[in-house]
């Protein structure tokens, strides 16, 4: 997906002012997905300093990319005159974050993008003696936890290609395989669907799926584990698929499993139902954790409900109790409630979700039940 300019442009906009409203006079944005989204961008931070300088609202600096000589070339096709953007080169032995500080007038506060390295907070905090340095995060999350709909066109494309993943589980997923050879094999599978890459590939068998971030072992899986599988990846343009379901591998699992399972389907559904506009995201939460709780498995429900998903696997809104954002369309999220048993088994059933005007979409289509293969 190509940003068109016009739609670059005015997310550059509504971070400024967005900025102004938030009481931050400047915005220094390097490398990452921030940078990603703002100008259209996508490259690695390094110790050469590279980052996007934006003025808040009501402040005459025009925005500016700050970039090492060597690496300039490498802007060419990207529409940053058009947006405005001046670009600002240095050279080898200079000091790129006093470039910042000529460009940056004089802030009183300076919103420093959440991934900048250390190495460059640091020499901003030398450069600019006496501003105070915030984070930018909750200024862009913002912008970028409302997707819009070319966003979520890509969210449902990214959700398609692992629905069409676990359709094919049968393949990778039997009894004396170890969870490395499975895991191999889905990853593989993840690119050939459309990905560029698995990001995350979990093999969660027997009672390693009690545990909700085991990645892969050397385990051999067994006839009669139930095993989790949660995974996700990029596309081309960026914006990432995130979908688990569980498996009970060779045969029918014993009535107090499907029991179990019964509860965690009913606690994911319950959550999925909840959301619309207009509610909170606690309250989306405590819709699943209520069902878990009633059954007797409140404690072996250990981690938040959701987070969101975009150019991040994980970024705003996070799902979770505390958490009194207003849900409004266009947010996206995972609904991924799970039980916990340990030294057992565990499962864990994850859609991802987004608000619409008068409720909420399941972007992924997959059979939430246990699925036996």
């Amino acid at each position: 997906m190509t940003v068109p300019v016009a739609l670059l442009a005015e997310r550059l906009r509504r971070a400024s002012v967005e900025a102004a409203r938030q009481d931050v006079d400047l915005l220094v944005v390097t490398p990452g997905t921030d940078l990603r989204y703002l100008t259209g961008i996508d490259t690695s931070s390094h110790e050469r300093l590279t980052a996007l300088v934006l003025a808040a609202a009501g402040h005459r600096a025009p925005p500016a990319l700050v970039v090492p000589r060597l690496e300039a070339p490498g802007l060419a096709g990207l529409p940053l005159d058009e947006l405005g953007i001046e670009v600002v080169t240095w050279s080898d032995g200079e000091d790129p974050h006093l470039l910042v500080s000529d460009l940056a007038g004089v802030p009183r506060r300076a919103a420093v993008a959440d991934s900048m390295p250390a190495l460059h907070v640091l020499g901003l905090r030398d450069a600019l003696p006496g501003v105070t340095q915030t984070l930018a995060g909750p200024v862009l999350a913002e912008l970028r936890m409302r997707k819009d709909a070319a966003e979520v066109a890509e969210l449902r494309a990214a959700a398609e290609a692992i629905d069409r993943v676990h359709a094919r589980m049968g393949e990778f997923l039997r009894p004396g395989r170890t969870e490395a050879q499975v895991g191999r094999d889905i990853a593989d599978a993840i690119v050939a669907e459309g990905h560029t890459e698995a990001a995350f590939v979990i093999v969660g068998s027997g009672p390693n799926g009690a545990s909700p971030h085991h990645d892969l072992s050397e385990r051999v899986i067994e006839a009669g584990d139930v095993v989790v599988i949660d995974i996700g990846g990029p596309l081309s343009t960026g914006y990432n698929s995130d979908c688990t379901r569980t498996y009970a591998v060779g045969g029918e699992p014993p009535a107090d499993v499907k029991s179990t399972y019964a509860v965690l389907q009913e606690a994911q559904d319950a959550a999925c139902r909840a959301v619309r506009p207009g509610v909170s995201a606690e309250s989306v939460d405590a819709a699943a954790r209520q069902v878990i709780a009633a059954a007797g498995f409140g404690d072996q429900f250990v981690h938040r409900t959701g987070h969101g998903i975009g150019l991040d696997v994980h970024e705003a809104p996070y799902i979770v109790g505390g958490n009194e954002l207003e849900l409004t369309p266009g947010m996206a999220f995972s609904v991924e409630p799970g039980i916990y048993l340990e030294g057992r088994w565990g499962a864990r059933i994850e859609d991802i979700v987004v608000v619409t005007e008068d409720g909420a979409e399941r972007l992924n289509g997959r059979p939430r039940d246990l699925v036996v293969l």
